[in-house]
């Protein structure tokens, strides 16, 4: 009977032993572990929950996307890449310049159900470059406004009939702005970015669709740029930097902020009982809405992997953490909108949550509709450019004429790009 039970335990010990041996292990990289360390452990294990045939091993976290695309370039050279990685929204593309993403159409067998699946165009177009699929979006944030509701009152407005136009915000703000010398009416960042959110409403874009030439200072772009000139001269803009807007803004003394939309906790947490923080969707202005964008921060997951056995599991990976069990995890842990429309749709998953952050829902849903690519110029002079559109835009604010100031800029950045 003993040697019955030896012999019953040798076999389960083998089947366990080949169980474990056709295990498939995927390495992870990430970064930023302030805020994702907690949460890429519960994605792990709540992934090899329902994966038992995958075990995740997480490396050691970089401490900024920047610093964690030059660490898997070194990784690339050396010959150990990990096999799927979050990078920052704006910087996979240095990686697919040098071949070291998979393209992820093949594994997208049926592309309308990847969309009824909670793939929007939206997001889809996040990863994307030239009609491939190289990326998968995992967090997003986008620009909103933030707004305060007891500032709109004192100068004769109310949240219920607030401006859906850019001409209106503008006069609503001059009524803020004339409220005191110690309120001011509204306020946006002199930044790239933020000059893209702004285009992208008017449906414009930085670049035409091969890259080979600036397009900013279309007509879409120039009403974008005048903006700044009229949030000034006629909102009562002040011309202070960002880090005084983030502090006025909770303080209560700043009545409009167009800002990211994943400040919102950080901004409710500092407003305490001052006012009640409301978040409001950026205005689009172009009459077909599926021709605005907004530029999208966050990350984004890529594959690096060559192993077909390892492909397989790191995309079972990519669709779990982008799909609506994965995005319950980063939406309650992270503060970012997600990036699968199920979640904002099907209440069984963050029905509650929305219920209790009413503002998260409304930025969520912008980026759902109208996310895009953070566009990020080509070229080693790329940085440079946005410093270029930066100075731009505080010239256009004091002052300048914005069709005069662009036009000049969009010149500049060609010459500078090597485009003309």
């Amino acid at each position: 009977m003993k040697s019955i039970f030896k012999t019953a335990l040798a076999a389960l010990g083998l089947t366990l032993a080949a169980t474990q041996a056709q295990a498939t292990d995927i390495r992870v990289h990430y970064a930023i572990p302030t805020i994702w360390a907690d949460t890429q452990e519960q994605l792990a294990q709540a992934f090899m929950k329902s994966n038992p045939d995958v075990t995740v091993t997480i490396d050691g976290p970089a401490e900024s996307y920047a610093n964690g695309v030059q660490r898997l370039l070194r990784e690339a050279v050396a010959g150990n890449l990990p096999d799927v990685a979050y990078v920052g929204l704006n910087r996979w593309r240095i990686l697919e310049a040098r071949e070291l993403t998979k393209p992820l159409d093949p594994f997208i067998d049926d592309a309308a159900a990847f969309e009824k699946a909670g793939y929007s165009p939206a997001i889809r177009s996040l990863g994307q470059y030239q009609g491939a699929q190289h990326a998968l979006g995992t967090s997003a944030s986008t620009m909103v406004m933030y707004v305060n509701p007891d500032l709109i009152a004192r100068a004769g407005g109310s949240m219920a009939d607030f401006p859906t136009t850019f001409d209106g915000i503008i006069e609503l703000a001059a009524k803020i702005d004339a409220l005191g010398d110690d309120v001011e009416g509204i306020w946006i960042g002199r930044h790239d970015w933020r000059f893209q959110g702004l285009l992208g409403s008017h449906g414009g874009r930085p670049l035409n669709e091969d890259e080979s030439d600036i397009t900013f200072d279309s007509d879409a772009g120039i009403a974008a740029a005048t903006l700044y000139s009229r949030f000034y001269k006629e909102g009562g803009m002040p011309i202070y930097g960002q880090s005084d807007a983030r502090q006025a803004y909770p303080a209560g003394t700043l009545g409009i902020f167009f800002e990211s939309s994943s400040l919102l906790n950080k901004f409710t947490e500092s407003a305490g009982d001052r006012f009640e923080v409301t978040v409001l969707p950026t205005p689009v202005v172009v009459e077909d809405d599926s021709k605005a964008y907004f530029p999208t921060g966050g990350s984004a997951l890529v594959m690096l992997t060559d192993d077909a056995e390892k492909q397989k599991a790191v995309w079972d990976y990519m669709r779990f953490v982008t799909g609506p069990e994965g995005a319950k995890i980063i939406v309650e842990n992270t503060g970012y909108a997600p990036t699968n429309t199920i979640v904002l749709e099907d209440d069984s998953y963050l029905g509650a949550f929305y219920e209790a952050n009413p503002n998260a829902r409304v930025a969520h849903r912008q980026v759902a509709d109208h996310a895009g690519p953070w566009y990020a110029y080509p070229g080693d002079e790329g940085v440079a450019v946005t410093d270029l559109i930066g100075a731009a835009l505080v010239e256009i604010s004091e002052g300048a004429d914005p069709k005069t100031t662009l036009d000049t800029l969009a010149e500049t950045v060609r010459a500078k790009l090597g485009m003309k």
